[in-house]
């Protein structure tokens, strides 16, 4: 199963047993997926105490609770992308009967709509869950607490709403809607609305001056699923993070993943460690960020956070209501082999062509007195700061006319670079993002 050296397969064993020992975790699933596979996983205690000594693995299935969110906000993205709504559409114009104005889909996909966090009627106090006309109708009595974007504040509520907007727009359920458009194509096979009935961890809660476990009820949320409402395992989260770190066109373009990650709001003002996507926490983790979601249920504290970058992710998954961080259990994970077992990069190849009309670009420009050298890769127009760190990305551009190309990524991503050339078609200047680069430095206005 997995080409992770055997050290590092026994550091792994060693975090998660000691995971659940200090946690008190009856049975936890940690995992590690790389290369677009799980690559490695393990099970510590037991998945229910009706069969003692029985390991969890990487086929048991897990509450994944608001994990559902991202399932959520990937179903959204892609009603956007086929023309369907608009980031900037109002709940009102996709539920005509909504009476809050101006709470837009973009609030709600990053926690800023300032909407109240559960739907009325103190659900998770009675342990009833509402209907889809419940929902509409409460989400009516519901409280905005909060002016838009003016802080994180997060909502089961509003992601119950965006599954009826789903619904909606997609003409079947959210769960169908789900299946359709990433289960099945991903073959997420055990990822359900509840438990499937297979291999199945039960869930707990461990009183803090016992040692005795409690059953959890198994509960059904109703029209919260899109919330909160799924199950899964080690083995499908594993295909999930490979689908977030390479997506699928047939699911979702990378471009309209790449989106879902960039930061919209800042959820940890302390520490500046945790920020909201479009539907995704990004946790900084020392120099990494992580992309991904935890969940919690009665009996069920999971997570999942993948360092898109190296397409490595971690996954824990714990049968207990009060247990460790499931985001610092499944980024220790992620990080060890990080750390110990990285990938070897791809190795170089030369390139076969440079395109003639770059031949006269390339070496070192100087803009706002600073160098940056451009160079062809691939074929590729790049350009990139000397002094920039390795970690840097290298500005990439794209023909887009004779003597015009685009950014489309790196540094001024969008912005166009134009060459005027001299008669004999020397290239003597540059224009990126309208600032001037000349082949020797020059104070502003030094050359007019």
């Amino acid at each position: 199963m997995t080409d992770i050296a055997a050290h590092t397969q026994t550091a792994l064993t060693r975090i998660i047993t000691e995971r659940q020992t200090k946690g008190r975790v009856p049975g936890l699933v940690g995992a590690v997926a790389r290369g677009g596979k799980l690559a490695w996983s393990g099970g510590v205690g037991s998945a229910s105490l009706d069969q003692p000594g029985v390991a969890p693995t990487a086929d048991t299935q897990y509450l994944i609770a608001s994990h559902s969110k991202t399932f959520t906000a990937v179903a959204i993205m892609a009603l956007r992308d086929e023309g369907k709504l608009s980031l900037d559409d109002t709940v009102e114009k996709l539920i005509p009967e909504s009476k809050h104005a101006g709470v837009t889909v973009r609030q709600m996909l990053s926690h800023v709509s300032g909407m109240q966090r559960e739907p009325v009627g103190d659900v998770w106090d009675v342990m009833a869950f509402p209907d889809r006309a419940e929902l509409i109708a409460g989400w009516n009595e519901a409280e905005r607490i909060g002016k838009p974007h003016h802080r994180f504040h997060y909502s089961n509520l509003v992601y119950s709403v965006l599954g009826e907007i789903i619904a909606r727009l997609d003409g079947r359920s959210w769960y169908e809607s789900l299946q359709a458009r990433i289960l099945q194509p991903l073959e997420m096979r055990r990822t359900t609305v509840g438990m499937d009935g297979g291999p199945a961890a039960s869930g707990y809660y461990v009183p803090p001056f016992s040692d005795v476990p409690v059953p959890e009820p198994l509960l059904s949320l109703g029209a919260m699923d899109a919330c909160g409402g799924l199950a899964s395992t080690a083995e499908d989260l594993a295909k999930w993070t490979s689908f977030l770190a390479d997506p699928t066109d047939e699911v979702l373009s990378k471009d309209t993943l790449d989106e879902m990650c960039q930061p919209q709001i800042m959820a940890d003002l302390d520490r500046w460690q945790l920020a909201f996507g479009l539907g995704f926490m990004l946790l900084r983790v020392g120099e990494r960020v992580f992309v991904g979601h935890t969940g919690g249920m009665p009996g069920h504290i999971t997570g999942t956070f993948l360092h898109r970058p190296s397409g490595t992710a971690g996954i824990a998954l714990m049968n207990t209501t009060a247990a460790p961080s499931p985001a610092a259990v499944a980024t220790e994970l992620a990080i060890k082999v990080l750390d110990e077992d990285p990938v070897l990069p791809k190795a170089w190849t030369p390139g076969t062509t440079i395109p003639p009309e770059l031949a006269g670009v390339l070496g070192t420009w100087f803009t706002e007195g600073q160098p940056f050298v451009f160079s062809v890769r691939e074929g590729h127009l790049e350009a990139k700061s000397p002094a920039a760190a390795d970690y840097v990305a290298p500005a990439v551009f794209e023909q887009v006319s004779t003597d015009v190309y685009r950014t489309v990524s790196g540094r001024e991503t969008g912005e166009l670079l134009r060459i005027t050339r001299a008669a004999d078609g020397t290239p003597t200047k540059l224009n990126w993002a309208t600032y001037l680069c000349t082949r020797e430095p020059l104070a502003f206005g030094q050359h007019l």
